[in-house]
């Protein structure tokens, strides 16, 4: 199973080369990723793709995880401060009309949601939002994977420095998660070689029927 293979040869690189991913690349695993699962299917998340030098330097400021400089693409998560009522009608008003639906035909899952996230305080939503993005972290990790493109989930930076770099108070939104896209450097990186370590499945997973 190619996905399995794929899935046994990526690892967290920790050096990249100056090779750049190809932009097609990129919009795949972003397409994956606006793909990925999503309670509720309200996405409650934005992805920023920062590759330009000079601003990864800004975004790498005060972090130890030198990828976030050196790599092709810096993939940004940044998540929701608030699910107002306002982006749920918008959404549910997409749904009925990307489905075919009349309007108002939603209604009752709409109010459900103005219910629930009118019944949990701010940071509640906040946190919710950042499992959401984390769920699209998993996604765009296989999906470069499969396309052979090295990978390394960060969470050691600064979200001061991420947030105000990328304007995402202003935005309603803060830094969740980020991940660097591009190609090892198997000279550099002293993991490229070594044998990837898990716990064998059958002690991690537990079967019951």
């Amino acid at each position: 199973m190619n996905l399995i293979e794929n899935l046994k040869w990526r690892y967290a690189v920790k050096a990249y080369s100056n090779i750049k991913v190809a932009e097609e690349k990129v919009d795949q695993i972003l397409e994956a990723i606006n793909l990925s699962a999503s309670s509720c299917g309200l996405q409650s998340y934005r992805v920023f793709v920062v590759s330009n030098p000079e601003i990864q330097n800004k975004l790498g400021a005060d972090s130890f995880n030198g990828q976030i400089r050196s790599c092709s693409h810096l993939l940004v998560f940044a998540a929701f401060t608030d699910m107002t009522s306002t982006y749920i009608d918008d959404y549910i008003a997409m749904t009925e009309n990307q489905r075919g639906l009349d309007a108002g035909a939603l209604s009752g899952f709409r109010n459900g949601l103005h219910s629930y996230f009118g019944a949990i305080d701010t940071e509640q939503k906040a946190l919710w939002a950042t499992k959401q993005a984390y769920i699209a972290l998993g996604t765009a990790l296989i999906a470069a994977a499969e396309l052979k493109v090295d990978a390394t989930p960060i969470e050691g930076f600064s979200t001061s420095v991420i947030d105000e770099v990328l304007g995402l108070k202003e935005k309603g939104l803060h830094s969740a998660v980020i991940l660097a896209l591009g190609y090892r450097d198997s000279e550099k990186d002293y993991m490229a070689a070594m044998k990837k370590v898990r716990l064998p499945v059958k002690e991690m997973v537990t079967k019951i029927y």
